[in-house]
């Protein structure tokens, strides 16, 4: 192959083929058409570094085209994590509505044959109705429901609550028993001849909200004990539990007291008659927390056998029972938070899990502790959740953020009982190994005292903080102020 030119310009001088010399002449030339001629490089491009230099381009040329490749395959990639957690999280909400569902056709199933009892033999065999013998009322186990005006009742009484509790938490109250004060607090009485002596130990206390002179006490003998402080002699014993009395609440208006035990029953007392007026049975298990409602119409109920029960202390009947299936762990505690739309539920793993009283649903969990949890209490303001449990700590929760604010060390192997706020959300009481009263916002400390020779299982308030009082195993109610 040689370029027209040249090999015309040879023929023309010599008339003979330039490779073997064989006689050659133009017409036997043939041409060798090209469709795009390839120019030839640059005589510059032909040195070393140039072509070192063209090399380095195509280098950098295949790097950068890798690069893109690699960045394509991790947006790739992301796309593909981001769709399958879709995937399974479409797959949750399928699975939680059908689990919804299958419950909402159970309960209906259940509420169709009740619905139609006319006949007596249509009541379901599993639901006892019969009188119990020694003159106790009916005992009504099956679930009613939470029906709207009961809804309707709940929302109105927090909504007043909330705008009271509004108004007055922009002032403490006057006659409030200022902290100074409150740390020259002496032990002013003490009363050892409440419960029995042979299963020494008051488990539990309460106060009665309108007339602070009125203490409640439920004991290992299995008996609640209301006693008056002012004139210090017993109004009642109530008898009828067949185990230990672990939990007891004074109801604000009415003469009636409630009690729990773990023989699975919650008891509805008149302080009057001196006898049980409702046997509840919400549960299958230790009932092992007890909170009234704010309208007072209302109990929760917490259990060992992990479910938590709002039932109707009028007529007994267990309005709905909810447990949460995926921690399958027992309840060790149960409170209302002041306004009675939500409520805290401690746990025996550890947790506090805040639940949604109308939707019935666990709208928010407080991991941290490292024990069961024993006790747990919400200020009055609303915002502040205390809680105690068996790693020697107190923790306080703010429900706005959803966050550990402040954790209260005690000593090692301090056990927390009881944790109580004062009416005004001042002070926070700790009753346990011994009593502990810390003023809220400095969390420190103001009083301590240890009078008690046994583990403290109650303490309360009086109004304004005007007395402190405690209730322990060494079977003795004691009494602090000036």
């Amino acid at each position: 192959v040689f370029e027209r030119r040249l090999i015309e310009k040879f023929i023309a001088e010599n008339g003979v083929d330039p490779m073997n010399g064989q006689p050659l002449s133009e017409e036997q030339l043939i041409d060798i058409k090209v469709s795009h001629p390839i120019r030839p490089k640059a005589a510059s491009a032909t040195s070393i570094p140039a072509i070192l230099k063209s090399l380095q381009d195509e280098w950098d040329a295949v790097m950068l085209h890798s690069f893109t490749l690699r960045q394509q395959l991790q947006t790739t990639r992301q796309e593909l994590s981001h769709a399958l957690y879709q995937h399974d999280a479409a797959c949750r909400v399928i699975a939680r509505l059908t689990k919804e569902v299958t419950a909402a056709r159970e309960a209906l199933a259940t509420l169709k044959p009740q619905a139609g009892l006319v006949a007596p033999q249509a009541m379901p065999a599993s639901q006892p109705a019969t009188g119990v013998s020694g003159g106790e009322p009916m005992e009504v186990s099956e679930q009613v429901g939470m029906t709207p005006e009961i809804i309707q009742k709940l929302q109105d009484k927090a909504t007043v609550l909330t705008t009271e509790r509004k108004k007055r938490g922009k002032t403490v109250p006057e006659e409030l028993v200022r902290a100074e004060d409150l740390s020259k607090y002496r032990q002013v009485a003490s009363h050892a001849g409440l419960h029995s002596a042979s299963v020494p130990g008051i488990l539990c206390m309460d106060l009665c909200p309108s007339d602070t002179n009125k203490v409640l006490t439920g004991g290992a003998d299995k008996n609640v004990v209301v006693f008056d402080k002012k004139e210090e002699q017993i109004i009642a014993t109530l008898k009828g539990h067949t185990k230990k009395v672990t939990s007891v609440i004074y109801h604000p208006s009415q003469s009636v007291v409630f009690s729990a035990s773990p023989d699975s029953t919650i008891r509805v007392w008149s302080v009057t008659g001196g006898n049980c007026v409702q046997v509840v049975r919400a549960h299958e298990a230790s009932v092992t927390g007890l909170s009234l409602h704010a309208t007072g119409d209302y109990l929760l109920s917490s259990s060992e056998d992990q479910y938590w029960a709002f039932s109707d202390i009028q007529t007994g009947r267990v309005l709905t029972k909810v447990t949460d299936e995926a921690a399958g762990v027992a309840l060790t505690c149960a409170q209302f938070h002041p306004d009675g739309l939500i409520f805290g539920t401690g746990t025996a793993d550890s947790q506090i899990k805040i639940w949604d009283l109308k939707e019935r649903t666990n709208v928010a969990n407080f991991p941290g502790h490292s024990g069961p949890v024993t006790s747990i209490a919400f200020s009055e303001n609303g915002y502040y959740l205390a809680t105690g449990a068996q790693d020697s700590s107190v923790k306080l929760w703010d429900l706005r953020k959803l966050k550990n604010f402040k954790t209260i060390a005690l000593d090692n192997n301090y056990e927390v009982k009881s944790l109580v706020f004062d009416q005004s959300g001042t002070y926070l009481a700790v009753g346990g190994s011994d009593i502990r009263v810390y003023i809220c916002k400095q969390w420190s400390e103001v009083l301590n005292f240890s009078d008690h020779s046994g583990l403290v299982t109650g303490v309360a308030f009086g109004d304004n903080a005007q007395f402190l009082s405690s209730a322990g195993m060494d079977r003795s109610l004691k009494f602090y102020s000036l």
